[in-house]
């Protein structure tokens, strides 16, 4: 990736790993478009980055197909391309009994982890494919559930077994247009989302157990060590997780 024409795209950008993503890039000199369902975190994200006009804050839901073309767009009219996108953004349901679980709060998850991620990367294809220099960049927000389920999380784990098929497929497919994509499944970072991990969450085995939590500005340089490979490389799947959590053993 050249110097002088590095701009990405990050959905989710508002909090959590989407942020520490966003930070990491902008410190080390991109201009990203922040996207995100509310203007006030994105607002605070570029503020906290120091990086003037190269932060741009557009409220987005992803969900929504026009949206996220007019996302593109945006981002197009301000900075002149795509070079990267990290497709970020992602929902959870409740961790219930899946017969419990209501067909709204199924809909809910898919929209946003499948439906809104397809719609980011059917958009980045659109866009990269026809700039110059042509290419760019695509990092899917996997997770470790793209691998291993927790209980009582199908809708969760369901949408992130499919991004892993979409990570294959846009891979392949994207290769005749110099657009290379990768996944990145990220383990128990510190968020205000998996906090909850360090007071007990249920294990396979039935058992309540703490988890312990990495930094997520360690996932945010794990997010630009891949943006910032030459198109002629790609880390098609990074795992990075908390040294001692719960993964490769049986539970």
């Amino acid at each position: 990736m050249t110097q002088t024409a590095r701009i990405a795209i990050v959905t989710g950008a508002g909090t959590g790993i989407g942020k520490a993503a966003a930070l990491a890039l902008l410190r080390d000199g991109w201009s990203v478009a922040l996207a995100g369902r509310r203007a006030e975190p994105l607002l605070a994200v570029a503020q906290e980055s120091g990086a003037g006009g190269r932060a741009l804050a557009l409220p987005t839901d992803v969900a929504d197909p026009e949206a996220v073309r007019r996302l593109f767009d945006r981002t197009l009219q301000q900075f002149g391309r795509v070079d990267l996108l990290f497709n970020n953004a992602g929902v959870g349901a409740p961790a219930i009994p899946l017969e419990e679980l209501s067909v709204q709060q199924w809909k809910d998850v898919v929209d946003i982890n499948l439906n809104g991620m397809f719609y980011c990367i059917q958009n980045a294809f659109r866009v990269m494919k026809s700039q110059a220099p042509r290419g760019g960049r695509i990092i899917n927000n996997g997770s470790i559930s793209a691998h291993t389920p927790r209980p009582n999380s199908i809708a969760y784990t369901a949408t992130k077994h499919a991004v892993m098929g979409m990570t294959k497929t846009a891979s392949l497919d994207g290769r005749k247009y110099d657009i290379a994509v990768g996944q990145i499944d990220v383990g128990n970072a510190e968020t205000e989302l998996a906090q909850r991990m360090t007071q007990g969450v249920q294990q396979a085995n039935g058992q309540v157990a703490a988890e312990p939590l990495m930094d997520v500005a360690i996932v945010g340089q794990s997010v630009l060590y891949m943006a910032n490979l030459p198109l002629a490389a790609n880390v098609m799947f990074h795992t990075v997780m908390a040294t001692k959590m719960p993964f490769a053993g049986r539970g």
